[in-house]
């Protein structure tokens, strides 16, 4: 059981001060830390303490009138984190805008000793991030990854951190359960990827595979990079590269549409669906 409830009653309370103005002062990079927004991402951080799953919830803050309504989530939260609560004025003076969900917790990414590299399982599928600076685009990553069971996520140092609270709420809370990597740079990765057996794939409009036509193997890595410049040359000159079939009036897919569609044709290849 989680613990008592414990009501706010002003917004410049010191035990909530995490929360304040969380639009323009987000916690990503701050010790690992970070704002998880609504029910279901709240169940998916409850659900990664209580299984040990590399996050903690450090603290949660709701609504008054939700806290019934999560009261299963809440038992699933160790008695020593705090649950506060506060009046609809308060909460919205807290975090600086209508928070209509009135759900917010404080999160903590857990480093790990392991390399994510050397424990993905010998029948893997792995997507691979260049670039990719939008937050929706990387959340919406994590949401396919998810959907279609991919094993893990990697992301180059360019990349935006996932732990960002849009990212975090577009991906429905899969960035607390799709093990990902942010470090190093795309070629790195994908080097490394290559000497552990797998099959690289690059996504891009000028593929010369259609991604329908790719043969499934027991690894298999899809790269994709950022709207609007594509993955680097280097990268697209050194591995495969695939295709979605598209009308000729468009030039290019949203990367997290393409990459849902890439990763349900490779999925199912690898009959994993």
């Amino acid at each position: 059981m989680a613990a008592a409830l414990i009501t706010i009653e002003s917004a410049d309370d010191p035990r909530i001060a995490e929360f304040r103005a969380i639009r323009e002062r987000d916690l990503t990079g701050r010790q690992n830390r970070f704002i998880a927004e609504g029910t279901v991402v709240l169940r998916m951080l409850a659900e990664a303490h209580a299984t040990r799953r590399g996050f903690e919830a450090e603290k949660i803050l709701l609504l008054r009138n939700r806290a019934e309504g999560v009261a299963d989530i809440l038992a699933r939260v160790p008695d020593d984190v705090p649950v506060y609560v506060a009046e609809a004025d308060v909460l919205d003076g807290i975090v600086g805008f209508h928070l209509h969900r009135g759900v917010l917790a404080l999160g903590r990414r857990i480093p790990g000793s392991e390399n994510l590299l050397d424990n993905l399982p010998e029948r893997a599928l792995v997507l691979v991030g260049c670039g990719i600076s939008n937050h929706d685009n990387a959340g919406s990553m994590f949401r396919n990854a998810a959907a279609f069971n991919a094993d893990a996520i990697f992301l180059d140092e360019t990349s935006c951190d996932p732990l960002y609270r849009k990212a975090m709420r577009v991906s429905v809370g899969s960035v607390l359960s799709v093990p990902y990597q942010r470090s190093s740079s795309a070629l790195d990765i994908l080097v490394a990827l290559a000497e552990r057996g797998f099959d690289i794939w690059t996504l891009s409009p000028r593929g010369k595979t259609d991604i329908r036509a790719i043969a499934p193997s027991d690894r298999m890595a899809l790269v994709v990079g950022t709207e609007g410049d594509g993955l680097p040359e280097a990268v697209l000159a050194r591995f495969r590269s695939a295709r979605i079939p598209q009308s000729a009036r468009l030039d290019s897919l949203n990367v997290a549409t393409a990459t849902g569609i890439a990763l349900f044709a490779m999925a199912s290849a690898a009959v994993r669906l």
